[in-house]
């Protein structure tokens, strides 16, 4: 089963000039996303398109590559990377064949070093700038927003992703759906990891039964949610009054959310959990860490960085003031960004008393009235008994 997200765009095929974007999402490997990509494009090439595949990956399976048999393939460029040759798709060549609709697979994919650009949706915004129509692929956990959220629900955490506002930025979102239990046959047929060594691990690990159901209600959420917001930019950008929203998005008009934030492993996860939350609402997302006086940016681990990249992956503002007084700095910047919403992560202890031991939250409600302040769980302390304060 397949469901899509509409098309919202008004602009006529001579108006458009970049090309169009159509995802196919998956909630994993093995449910067909690139058979049925591989389909339309010979659906397409018999209406009389100029189609190539500019980047194929069969991962050995038979049904896949006899499906791909009569579409243009354009070799894969070579490269060397510690004496160990890659294959990635060849860019340039791409867009010299110029062919009017380009497959690509698995565009979170992570590119060779040298090449143009780090991952492959990179390289797919370069296609459509081109002018020409892309058709590709990509699984639900590889989205950065759930990066974190996939690894509490499967134990693996996924190291390719992309930003979900590439997802947010094509034209059709296809979910190519597959229930749990067909998707287990399919695996113990060997139709999806052809040979045995690699079927029992997978059935032990990623592909268990309760893990599949809850990514795949991951994706069914996650295309519910292209759809309401594609429909809110057409509403926006159509400009006609005598349309009405739904209530609740109706409500989200003009949210601004801010993540208090500290650079380390859980302060990525409040990251994520906001992103996510700014999204159902229709609002902007900033980030906050207070520094403490005594630290300078020379000073700045890794985990500073990854913060940086994180912010800007997800396209969220991330503000960085030094400061004692926590409350006073968060109570400022809302004041200057507009802030609707606060959200902060679990305080150190649990209980009743963490609330008096910690006075975080309860200052931050009397110090930012108005303002909703919201505490963002964190599963992987009911898993492992950890204690921390990720907000202050």
């Amino acid at each position: 089963m397949a469901s899509s997200v509409p098309e919202t765009s008004t602009a006529s095929g001579a108006e458009r000039q970049s090309g169009r974007h159509k995802i196919f999402l998956g909630m994993a490997a093995g449910v067909g996303k690139t058979y049925r990509m591989l389909q339309e494009g010979h659906a397409q090439q018999e209406a009389g398109r100029d189609v190539a595949i500019g980047y194929l990956e069969t991962h050995r399976r038979e049904e896949t590559a006899t499906v791909a048999e009569g579409l243009e393939l354009i070799p894969r460029r070579r490269v060397t990377y510690r004496d160990t040759e890659l294959e990635d798709m060849d860019l340039p060549a791409v867009i010299a064949r110029k062919p009017q609709l380009a497959l690509i697979d698995e565009i979170a994919h992570t590119n060779a070093p040298g090449l143009e650009h780090r991952k492959r949706f990179e390289d797919v915004e370069d296609v459509l700038a081109a002018g020409i129509d892309v058709f590709s692929t990509v699984n639900v956990q590889h989205l950065e927003s759930l990066n974190d959220q996939v690894a509490e629900l499967t134990g693996v955490r996924v190291r390719e992703t992309m930003p979900d506002s590439v997802l947010g930025a094509a034209d059709e979102v296809v979910l190519i759906d597959l229930t749990p239990e067909a998707l287990l046959e399919r695996l113990r047929a060997g139709k999806i990891y052809p040979g045995e060594t690699r079927i029992e691990a997978a059935l032990q690990n990623f592909f268990k039964i309760e893990n599949l159901a809850a990514l795949r209600e991951i994706a069914l959420r996650q295309v519910a949610q292209e759809v309401v917001a594609k429909r809110l930019t057409r509403e926006v950008v159509g400009g006609r009054e005598d349309r009405v929203l739904d209530t609740a998005a109706t409500q989200a008009v003009g949210e601004r959310l801010l993540a208090m934030v500290k650079p380390d492993r859980r302060g990525q996860r409040i990251v994520r959990r906001a992103w996510r939350s700014a999204q159902r609402l229709g609002g902007e997302l900033d980030l906050l860490w207070v520094r403490p006086p005594a630290t300078h940016p020379e000073d700045e681990s890794d985990d500073v960085d990854a913060l940086r990249r994180l912010s800007s992956v997800l396209g969220a503002n991330l503000i960085i003031e030094e400061g004692d007084d926590v409350v006073e700095v968060a109570k400022r910047v809302a004041a200057e960004r507009g802030t609707t919403y606060v959200l902060i992560g679990t305080p150190r202890r649990r209980g009743i008393l963490s609330w008096f031991a910690d006075p975080l939250p309860v200052r931050l409600v009397k110090e930012l009235p108005g303002i909703d302040v919201r505490i963002i769980a964190d599963r992987a302390l009911r898993e492992n008994g950890e204690e921390s304060w990720d907000g202050e």
